[in-house]
């Protein structure tokens, strides 16, 4: 469920990059979930066809998803029983991906190239494009021959920094009844899947599709005149389910939109500040052997949001190590050394049997809290920074005197610090008949 200062945020970007109406729509969608075209009109009280373009462009930049729900539809928006309707929802996490879009360009750049980077660069300001369209722009800008574009969009393409775009209007089936048998009995918490997850688990490719691309100039022409060819059907006749399935793999052979792929280069951004924060609380070493791991376990990584790697060997690791001319030096003696370093508390890698996997959660939990302590240190002062330490450590309320005492502080000098981070949101307070008590908000502005 995304919050209220969420969804003012989200709707902020949108109103300054794509206008209001744009924003009202993407608004509408973001408190009210999926809604039909006519649901949409309704509520924002716009004509059919501005609703139609506006979402249009939320959905050619990656900001929302059209789906087919496979169940009968109900309330304001039933029409006959059975019949399933095109629906939109908001794409909340794309849309907040847009403010890092220069930290993206940075991570290509340096890893594939300036050619590549401007490549990429165009997919980001245009959401998604044809091969056709990225070699038009690429040649009206720089001038570069078809095969040099190919090529780069391959090298984007095989890093997975650019995927295939998701199905337009995919069938999303109900939830599996067994399944939620199966989540009632078991005694492990199932967190079922939201809609959003729903809908892109069934609109993404497949893997082999979604990161396949075969530079062939001759090729694009080719699908431009397949596109135009009339359809098979005569006008009027009723359509079988089995031929539009049919019909709609034959439309994704013969032409595939391309975008950024936000996952993988959030991947990178995470690798990279987990290696940063090594460096700091460590030593250039420790983070080499950290970022070996990373490369060795980056193909195991399904998701974003894994809470630790998979468990690599130590000769795994050093092999890894060495790979890198660089690293030629360090002995295997040193890595064992450095592994060790990262698995004492607070522990940044897991031990288990002579096997090593990244605690993500703990090496992000720091990188986080060390941000966080910059912005106090910088808005409130050096005795503001203490407190947030000392309470961030402490995880309970503490009395004002006692922080006052561990701080080495005055007490009155504590306590009108400790009030001006309680009115900026900074601290939670308790007040009783006998004193008043502090403690962390769990999520600081």
């Amino acid at each position: 469920m995304v919050s209220q200062h969420g969804i003012l945020y989200a709707v902020h970007l949108i109103t300054n990059q794509f206008g209001n109406l744009v924003a009202k729509v993407c608004e509408c969608l973001l408190r009210n979930g999926a809604l039909t075209l006519q649901a949409i009109v309704r509520r924002t009280e716009l004509s059919p066809a501005k609703v139609r373009n506006c979402l249009l462009v939320l959905i050619q930049h990656n900001c929302a998803q059209a789906f087919i729900l496979e169940e009968s539809v109900s309330g304001e928006d039933a029409g006959e029983p059975g019949k399933a309707l095109t629906q939109y929802i908001a794409l909340f996490v794309n849309i907040l991906h847009r403010v890092r879009f220069s930290k993206f360009m940075d991570v290509v750049s340096k890893e594939l190239g300036g050619s590549c980077g401007e490549l990429f660069r165009g997919l980001l300001e245009h959401g998604r494009l044809t091969v056709k369209q990225i070699v038009d722009r690429a040649g009206a800008n720089a001038k570069e021959s078809t095969n040099t574009v190919q090529e780069d969009l391959g090298k984007l393409v095989m890093a997975h920094y650019v995927e295939c775009c998701p199905a337009p209007e995919p069938l999303v089936p109900p939830p599996d009844a067994d399944t939620k048998k199966r989540a009632k009995s078991s005694k492990v918490m199932v967190e079922p899947l939201t809609l959003e997850q729903r809908v892109m688990a069934v609109a993404m490719p497949s893997a082999m599709r979604r990161f396949s691309f075969v530079p062939n100039a001759d090729q694009v022409a080719d699908d431009q005149q397949n596109v135009n060819q009339p359809p098979s059907k005569d006008v009027g006749e009723k359509r079988k389910l089995h031929d539009l399935e049919s019909d709609t793999a034959l439309e994704e052979e013969v032409e595939c939109n391309w975008r950024a792929n936000f996952e993988e280069l959030l991947r990178r951004l995470r690798h990279k500040t987990c290696v940063d924060t090594i460096k700091v609380r460590f030593d250039d070493a420790a983070a080499t052997v950290l970022s070996a791991m990373l490369e060795a376990s980056r193909a195991e990584e399904d998701k974003v949001k894994t809470a630790n790697s998979v468990p690599l060997s130590l000769n795994t690791i050093y092999e890894e190590v060495v790979k890198n001319e660089k690293n030629h030096s360090m002995t295997f003696d040193h890595v064992r050394t450095c592994l060790e370093e990262l698995s004492c508390p607070p522990t940044f890698v897991k031990t288990d049997d002579e096997s090593y996997s990244i605690d993500f959660t703990k090496i992000t939990e720091a990188a986080q809290s060390e941000e966080i302590e910059s912005i106090v240190l910088k808005r409130f002062g050096e005795t503001a920074y203490k407190i947030f330490r000392l309470l961030f450590r402490a995880g309970c309320l503490m009395e004002t005197d006692k922080i006052a005492d561990k701080i080495f502080a005055e007490k009155k000098e504590t306590s009108k610090t400790l009030f001006k981070m309680w009115q900026d949101g900074y601290l939670l307070m308790e007040v009783t008949l006998t004193f008043s008590s502090y403690k962390l908000v769990s999520a600081p502005p």
